[in-house]
């Protein structure tokens, strides 16, 4: 997977809706998964959604976790 993602999911924010400002890694779950059956934007923004989907669906939650972490240090 491109480290370049990863650290996208925990720097960058949601641009619009409910979640507008948070950042992407902070998005429920539930969320993701409604926006999975809606359809993923087009572009970077349903990328990073995509792949933090794949992240939430298989259990790696952790590996965000420790790039947040290692964003504040």
């Amino acid at each position: 997977m491109d480290k370049q993602i990863l650290m996208d999911l925990v720097t960058k924010t949601m641009p619009f809706g409910k979640y507008k400002g948070r950042l992407l890694c902070d998005i429920p779950e539930h969320y993701l998964v409604w926006m999975h059956g809606q359809g993923f934007p087009e572009g970077k923004l349903g990328m990073w959604l995509n792949t933090l989907y794949e992240i939430r669906l298989n259990g790696l939650e952790d590996i965000l976790i420790q790039l947040k972490k290692l964003k504040h240090t």
